[in-house]
C-alpha cells in the first residue's frame, strides 16, 4: 500500500499524464492550454484565472484541475467541500481523473461523508475509463478501498458503476448544454 505522501505524488504525476493526453474544444483550447501550463509551472494564480471561466462552462478538465487546487490548497484556500463539488461536476461528465479524485475524497470523508461504496464506484469507473499507468493506479486505489468493505458492499459498488452513465454527453463543439436532467 502506498503512503499518503507517495500516493499524492503518484496522483499528481497521473494528473500530468492525463492532462497531456486530453483534448479541448477549439474555442477554449488556448485558455485551457495556458491554464494547464500555469498549473504545471506552479503559477496557481494564473491557472485559477485561466481555468475558472472554463469551469463555469462545465469544462471537465478545468473542473478537475481546480478541484485538485482546492483539495491541496494550491493558490486557493484548502477547501475539501469545494474540491468535492468541482470533482463531482467533472465526474458526472465521465472525466476519469475527477472520478478517481472524488472516489478518494469519499474514501477519506473529506468534503463528503465517508462512504466506501461510493468511493469504490467512482474509482471503479475511473479504472474502467483509462489504460496503462492511470488504470493501474486507479485500480490499486479501488482495491485498497475494497479491502475495507464487505462482499455485499463491493457488489453494490460494482452495480452502481455498471448502471452509471454520464449526466450529459461530451460536447465536441464546446457549446453549453442544459443541465436540466
Amino acid at each position: 500500500m502506498l503512503s499518503v505522501c507517495a500516493a499524492r505524488r503518484f496522483v499528481f504525476a497521473l494528473l500530468a499524464i492525463a492532462l497531456s493526453a486530453a483534448t479541448a474544444p477549439v474555442a477554449a483550447a488556448g485558455s485551457l492550454s495556458r491554464g494547464t501550463a500555469a498549473f504545471h509551472r506552479g503559477d496557481y494564480i494564473r491557472a485559477f484565472r485561466e481555468l475558472s471561466p472554463l469551469a463555469e462552462r462545465e469544462n471537465a478538465i478545468a473542473l478537475g484541475l481546480l478541484g485538485f487546487m482546492y483539495e491541496h490548497g494550491f493558490g486557493v484556500p484548502l477547501a475539501y467541500d469545494a474540491a468535492a463539488d468541482l470533482y463531482g461536476r467533472a465526474a458526472v461528465q465521465g472525466n476519469p481523473f475527477a472520478q478517481a479524485m472524488l472516489g478518494l475524497l469519499f474514501d477519506k470523508g473529506q468534503g463528503v461523508p465517508q462512504d466506501f461504496v461510493l468511493a469504490y464506484k467512482w474509482l471503479n469507473l475511473a479504472a474502467a475509463r483509462t489504460s496503462g499507468r492511470e488504470r493501474d493506479a486507479y485500480a490499486r486505489f479501488r482495491n485498497a478501498v475494497a479491502s475495507k468493505m464487505s462482499t455485499d458492499e463491493i457488489v453494490i459498488g460494482q452495480r452502481l458503476a455498471l448502471n452509471w452513465s454520464p449526466a450529459f454527453p461530451a460536447r465536441p463543439s464546446g457549446g453549453r448544454v442544459s443541465s436540466s436532467h
